[in-house]
């Protein structure tokens, strides 16, 4: 049996869609359990950036989870395939009415991606004061707490409707297919046939 982690919202409808399209049947989860068994696979319902956790330690086989998780965390895990589900970008935002100047001795950046955020301004030599927060990120630089935000944006709505313009795309994201390496030694038959699958349905 191949044990999947998939992300709970949006994606994992999505990425239950390809499987459908894969197996011509359905895949649906009832609303209160966080496990589903269909034929040889197990699926788990696990929040986003709980998903290398799961596929590192051997609690699932594959996992399905965004680039941006996968490049925050830097998890040792394999990358199977891009699915070209649940695109976004990684922008830096910061208020309307001002620019963001480069040439400060540092940087004020409110993010909940430490290390994608450190990675990029280290890149272009640029000192910053990285302040992390887990929610309403935009709030960040309209009162002061920081220059600026480094947040996904899927259609820059929120970061409109908050006062704020995007002026640098850092990356773009999108949901992937990954699995534990040892699985891959172990079930390799199984992991190459969904793989092989999997691709035939999204290209």
């Amino acid at each position: 049996m191949l044990i999947i982690a998939l992300p709970k919202g949006r994606i994992a409808q999505d990425t239950l869609k390809i499987f459908e399209k894969v197996f011509k049947k359905p895949f649906i989860f009832d609303d209160k359990n966080l496990i589903l068994e269909a034929g040889s696979f197990k699926f788990l319902l696990v929040r986003s950036q709980d998903i290398p956790a799961y596929v590192l330690n051997q609690a699932a086989d594959i996992g399905v989870v965004g680039l941006d998780v996968l490049e925050e965390q830097g998890s040792d895990l394999t990358r199977l395939l891009d699915l070209g589900i649940g695109k976004c970008k990684i922008c830096i935002g910061i208020p309307k009415n001002r620019e963001l100047d480069f040439s400060l001795p540092e940087i004020k950046i409110a993010t909940k991606m430490e290390n994608i955020t450190r990675k990029y301004f280290s890149q272009k030599a640029v000192a910053v004061k990285v302040i992390k927060l887990y929610g309403s990120i935009e709030l960040a630089p309209l009162v002061g707490l920081a220059d600026a935000i480094v947040d996904i944006v899927e259609t820059g709505s929120t970061m409109e409707q908050n006062g704020l313009k995007i002026v640098k795309t850092i990356a773009t994201s999108s949901a992937h297919l990954v699995c534990n390496k040892n699985s891959f030694v172990s079930k390799k038959e199984e992991m190459l046939a969904i793989y092989t699958s999997i691709k035939k349905v999204i290209s």
